[in-house]
C-alpha cells in the first residue's frame, strides 16, 4: 500500500542534487546526473529549420493574399493594368531586401530579443521605443486574426456548409494553437513542420510548373474578370504597392524572438532570417512572373492563387490537395505571434511596462501567460469583426512598417555611436532602409486611412498610456519600498508583544491539523491563542474540557457569533489586539485534497478569512496546507 509520507524521497533528491550542482563526488563515487523535465535544456529551443517553421509561416503564407491585394487594386484600370504587378513586386522585393539586411543586423546588436522595441529603448529613448512595443503588439494581434480567418474563409470555399460558421472555425483554430504553445514553442514547431514544408513545396510547385507551361492547364473562376473603372496613375500604383506590402508583415518575428533559438542562437536566428527572405522573395517575383505572363486577373468566385494552381496543376487531385495545404498554412500562420509577441511582451514586463507576471516562464522555455494574452486578444479582435478578412486587411501592415522604420533609425544612431569597423556601410544600409519604410508608411497610412487604418492610429496611442500607466505605478512601489537605499539592521517584535492566533472550527479543534497548526504558531514563540467561533457558545464546555486534558501549549479562546458568521468575529478580535500594540501572526490551516475538483467539497474559509485580514488588519497571515493522501 502506497503511503502518504513523501518526506525521505524529498530528502534523497535534495541530496542528489546539491551533489550534482557542487560538482563533487563522496568517497570517489560519481556524482549522479540530473534527469531534465521536458523543456528543460537546449533542446527544447530552435534549430535554424524549427525557426523558420515556428517564426517564419505568417510571412511565408502571404504570397496567397499579397500579390492578389496588388491585382485587386490595379483592376480598377483595367485588365491590362494588372501586368503592372511585376514591377510592383519587385519593388516590395527590393524592400524584403533591405528588411532582411537590417533584421540580419539587429539580431547580431540586440541577441535578447525584442526586435524594434530593443532598439528604440537603447538608441532612440523610452517614448519611441514605447511607440515600437505598441506597433508591433497591434501588428502581433492583427497577424493572428487575419491568418486565422483568411484560413477559414479559404477551407469554406471548399467545404461551403462552413461559410456560416468563420467565427466558430476561427476560434476552434485559436485554441488549438493556444493549446500547442502553452506545451512548449518547440512542439509547436515539430507539429508545424509538416504543413509549413508541404506549403513551401506546394508554392514553389505552383511556380516552377506554370513557368514550364506554355499556356495554363486549366482556368477556373467566372470568364469575364472584373470590369475597371479608373485611369492608372500614380496614386493607383501607391495604393497598389501599399497593399502589397502586406507580404512583408512577419519579417521581424525572428528577430523578436532570439532567444527562442538553441546556442549559437545569433547564428541560427541570422541564418533563418536569410532562408525567409529567399523564399519569400522567390516566392513573390515567381507568382507576379506568372500572373504577367498569363494575363490572370481577379475573377469573382477564386482568388489569383487558386487561378495560378489551376494554371499549374490542372483542376484534378493537385488542385484541391493544393488549396488545402494553404488553407491550412494561412491557419496556421497565426503561430508566429506566438512565437513573437510573449517574448516581447515578457520583455515589456522586465523593463516594468506591462505587468510583471508576462515576464514569467514555465519549466518549459514558454511564456504561458503572453500566450494567453496572445489567444485573449485574438479572440476579441475576431469576434468584433464577426471573422471578416477584408475588414482587417486594412489594418495589417501599418504597425510592423512602424516597427521597420523605428528599428533601422534606431540602428543608424547604433552605428554611429560604437563606430565598429565597416560601420558606415552598415550605417548606409539602415539609412536607406529607414527612408524607404517610412516612405512606405506614409503611403499605407494616406491610402488605407478611410478603410480602417484610423483604428490603428486609436489602438497604438492606447497601448502607449498604458505602458507609461504601468509604468508610473511601479515607480511609486519602488519608491515606497525605497529599492536601492541602505535600511537599518532589521529586528524582530519584542517576544511580550507577540501573539500568534490560530482559527479553528469547533469540529476539528481537536484533530491532526489543529496540532500541526499549533506546532507550527508555537514556533513564532510568543503566545498563541486557538480561536473557536460559534453562535451558541454554551454547548462547547465539552470542547473545553477535552482541550483543558488535551493541554497543547496554546489558549483556547471562544468567540460568540450570533450572525452566524466566522470571518467577522476573528477579524474584530485581530484588531482589538493590534490596538494594543501587539505583533499579530495568523496561521490557518486549510485542507489540501488529492484533486482540484475536490476543493469544491471543502468551505472556502480559509481564503475568506486571509483576504479579510490582509484587507483590515497589519497582522502576518499564513496559510498551512493539509494534504490528504491521494
Amino acid at each position: 500500500m502506497r503511503t502518504a509520507d513523501p518526506g525521505p524521497r524529498r530528502d534523497r533528491a535534495g541530496l542528489r542534487a546539491d551533489r550534482a550542482v557542487a560538482g563533487g563526488t563522496l568517497s570517489g563515487e560519481r556524482a549522479p546526473r540530473i534527469q531534465l523535465r521536458h523543456g528543460e535544456g537546449d533542446k527544447h529551443h530552435l534549430t535554424s529549420l524549427q525557426g523558420l517553421v515556428a517564426l517564419s509561416l505568417d510571412a511565408l503564407s502571404s504570397v496567397a493574399y499579397g500579390p492578389e491585394a496588388i491585382a485587386l487594386v490595379l483592376v480598377a484600370a483595367g485588365s491590362a493594368a494588372v501586368g503592372h504587378t511585376l514591377p510592383i513586386t519587385l519593388a516590395i522585393a527590393g524592400l524584403l531586401i533591405l528588411l532582411v539586411a537590417s533584421y540580419c543586423q539587429v539580431i547580431a546588436a540586440y541577441p535578447d530579443g525584442g526586435g524594434s522595441y530593443a532598439v528604440a529603448k537603447q538608441n532612440l529613448g523610452a517614448k519611441v521605443s514605447l511607440l515600437a512595443a505598441a506597433a508591433l503588439i497591434v501588428d502581433y494581434v492583427l497577424t493572428v486574426a487575419v491568418s486565422l480567418a483568411a484560413g477559414a474563409a479559404s477551407l469554406a470555399s471548399a467545404f461551403p456548409v462552413l461559410g456560416p460558421h468563420l467565427l466558430e472555425t476561427c476560434l476552434v483554430g485559436l485554441a488549438v494553437l493556444t493549446a500547442l504553445n502553452l506545451y512548449g514553442i518547440a512542439d509547436s514547431a515539430r507539429v508545424l513542420a509538416l504543413p509549413t514544408l508541404l506549403f513551401i513545396l506546394s508554392i514553389l510547385g505552383i511556380i516552377v510548373a506554370g513557368l514550364a507551361r506554355a499556356h495554363p492547364a486549366a482556368v477556373v473562376g467566372t470568364p469575364a474578370p472584373l470590369p475597371g473603372y479608373e485611369a492608372l496613375s500614380v496614386l493607383l500604383i501607391l495604393k497598389a504597392f501599399s497593399s502589397g506590402c502586406s507580404a512583408l508583415t512577419g519579417v521581424e518575428a525572428i528577430a523578436n524572438g532570439v532567444p527562442m533559438f538553441r546556442e549559437p542562437r545569433v547564428r541560427r536566428a541570422q541564418r533563418t532570417e536569410l532562408m525567409l527572405g529567399i523564399l519569400l522573395g522567390t516566392m513573390l517575383v515567381g507568382m507576379a512572373l506568372l500572373i504577367r505572363r498569363d494575363q490572370v486577373v481577379p475573377r469573382a468566385d477564386v482568388t489569383i492563387l487558386a487561378q495560378l494552381t489551376a494554371g499549374a496543376y490542372g483542376t484534378g487531385w493537385l488542385y484541391y490537395a493544393a488549396n488545402i495545404i494553404v488553407t491550412l498554412a494561412l491557419g496556421l500562420a497565426a503561430n508566429t505571434s506566438f512565437g513573437g509577441l510573449p517574448v516581447l511582451m515578457s520583455l515589456l514586463a522586465k523593463d516594468h511596462r506591462l505587468p510583471h507576471l508576462f515576464a514569467l516562464r514555465s519549466e518549459r522555455p514558454v511564456h504561458r501567460y503572453g500566450v494567453v494574452a496572445v489567444a485573449v486578444l485574438a479572440a476579441v479582435l475576431l469576434i468584433a469583426v464577426d471573422a471578416q478578412t477584408h475588414r482587417l486587411i486594412p489594418l495589417f501592415a501599418i504597425g510592423v512598417f512602424t516597427g521597420f522604420t523605428i528599428s533601422q533609425t534606431g540602428l543608424v544612431r547604433h552605428w554611429a555611436g560604437l563606430r565598429p569597423p565597416k560601420w558606415a556601410g552598415k550605417a548606409l544600409l539602415n539609412g536607406v532602409g529607414a527612408v524607404a519604410t517610412v516612405v512606405a508608411t506614409i503611403v499605407l497610412l494616406t491610402t488605407k486611412f478611410t478603410e480602417g487604418a484610423w483604428v490603428v492610429l486609436v489602438a497604438v496611442p492606447l497601448l502607449v498610456l498604458l505602458f507609461t500607466w504601468v509604468e508610473r505605478y511601479y515607480t511609486k512601489v519602488g519608491v515606497a519600498l525605497e529599492l536601492g537605499r541602505p535600511q537599518p539592521t532589521p529586528h524582530g517584535p519584542d517576544p511580550a508583544t507577540r501573539l500568534v492566533i490560530v482559527p479553528l472550527s469547533p469540529t476539528s479543534a481537536i484533530s491532526a491539523i489543529s496540532e500541526r497548526a499549533i506546532s507550527t504558531a508555537l514556533a513564532f514563540g510568543g503566545e498563541v491563542v486557538a480561536i473557536v467561533v460559534s453562535d451558541a457558545p454554551e454547548t462547547l464546555d465539552d470542547l473545553c474540557a477535552k482541550w483543558d486534558r488535551w493541554n497543547p501549549g496554546a489558549r483556547l479562546k471562544v468567540l460568540n457569533s450570533p450572525h452566524h458568521t466566522v470571518v467577522r468575529p476573528v477579524v474584530e478580535y485581530v484588531q482589538r489586539q493590534e490596538s494594543n500594540g501587539r505583533w499579530i501572526a495568523v496561521v490557518i490551516p486549510g485542507i489540501q485534497p488529492p484533486n482540484p475538483r475536490y476543493r469544491l467539497l471543502h468551505t472556502q474559509r480559509d481564503l475568506l478569512l486571509a483576504a479579510a485580514l490582509q484587507d483590515h488588519t497589519e497582522a502576518v497571515v499564513c496559510f498551512l496546507p493539509f494534504r490528504i493522501p491521494g
